[in-house]
């Protein structure tokens, strides 16, 4: 062999040695995706909170489903249950913190009797909307104390969906000044329902399904529900003709996952990251569905005869308002864990605030 040859064979010897190191070196130090059985599959279950078919929340949980089970190629595949079919509704979360199931949906609030301090990862009244809450939720960290209220409980949680800022409800009378609050039956959860009755309201807790005849039968003056979609939906507009805005007591309600942390625990790096991303992804979808929804169905209301959509007063508002911090007030002082959260919520409301003044509220104020 010519010593030119030669040397051409030794430089290229040389050089695919230092191909394979290199290789191997970075196998080494992505320590992540060795040892992953791609071959191992996973059957879930989910439970929700929402009736069977129910428009945007059940189908957003069933859709989230469908893009993991497409993303992980089939190694992750949740089978998603409707409220009653598997659990009842308001025990998803017991059932996720037990391992009865991997999964669940729903949104916070509903477990203010077991975890009070929850509620503000889904919403409270006069607080953040949805843009707020994401931002504090995913870089401001919201996400890390939710989950450490949760990890008492054994549950990891994700922003899964928001129905964006709600309708202030049907009533069957005006309301022009808080005296006609005083007495008035209406269906109204959670904080906004003790701030209700400090009003001199009597808030009334209804399943979604009996909304409809409690009001129509006079059980109930008034109820709130979600937005023009879902209320247009359940028929309500036929009940009561009084439609008032805003929502003051749901301004951005997150819907979250929950995810059993043994569950969570046992999938690979890639499927974690997987569920994470598609959580993601299907938080965003969620809230543009019930934007484009609400306002296509608020169109349809407002040419029916005889609906009068109407915003509240403004000191019917500002006195709710003062009532709200009272009342948060007068949980945070008997709640060490809820007054934690008040306050960190707060500060980060309080910054928000002051950047929303300037830039979105500032630009829909232009005539």
């Amino acid at each position: 062999m010519k010593v030119k040859h030669m040397l051409r064979y030794i430089l290229t010897l040389i050089s695919l040695s230092i191909l394979i190191a290199c290789d191997s070196g970075a196998q080494q130090e992505n320590p992540a995706t060795d040892n992953i059985d791609t071959a191992k599959q996973y059957r879930w279950k989910m439970v929700t909170t929402w009736p069977p078919g129910f428009p945007v929340l059940q189908e957003g949980a069933e859709r989230f489903a469908d893009n993991i089970k497409a993303m992980s190629n089939g190694r992750l595949d949740i089978k998603v249950y409707a409220g009653g079919e598997l659990i009842p509704p308001l025990q998803t979360f017991d059932a996720v913190s037990q391992g009865t199931v991997e999964m669940g949906h729903g949104s916070a609030y509903y477990w203010a009797g077991k975890v009070p301090e929850a509620q503000f990862f889904s919403t409270v009244p006069f607080g953040m909307t949805a843009r707020g809450m994401n931002a504090w939720l995913y870089d401001g960290g919201g996400l890390d104390l939710w989950r450490d209220v949760y990890k008492p409980f054994h549950v990891t949680p994700f922003p899964l969906g928001n129905t964006g800022v709600q309708m202030g409800g049907w009533f069957n009378k005006e309301i022009n000044s808080l005296d006609d609050i005083k007495g008035l039956k209406m269906r109204i959860p959670g904080i906004g329902g003790k701030v209700f009755a400090k009003a001199g309201g009597n808030p009334v807790l209804l399943a979604g399904s009996e909304v409809y005849t409690a009001l129509e039968r006079n059980t109930i003056d008034a109820t709130e529900w979600i937005g023009p979609y879902h209320d247009q939906r359940l028929g309500l507009y036929r009940a009561a003709n009084h439609y008032y805005y805003p929502g003051w007591h749901e301004p951005g309600t997150v819907l979250e996952l929950t995810v059993n942390q043994r569950a969570w625990d046992s999938l690979p790096a890639d499927l974690q990251a997987i569920v994470a991303n598609a959580a993601q992804a299907e938080n965003l979808r969620m809230l543009s569905e019930m934007e484009q929804k609400n306002l296509s169905a608020l169109a349809e209301l407002q040419q029916r005869e005889g609906i009068q959509i109407l915003p509240f007063p403004k000191e019917v508002l500002a006195k709710l308002k003062t009532l709200t911090d009272e009342t948060l007030q007068e949980e945070a002082d008997k709640n060490p864990k809820f007054k934690a959260i008040y306050e960190a919520y707060q500060a980060f409301r309080v910054q928000n605030e002051a950047w929303s003044d300037i830039s979105e509220n500032a630009y829909l104020a232009i005539d």
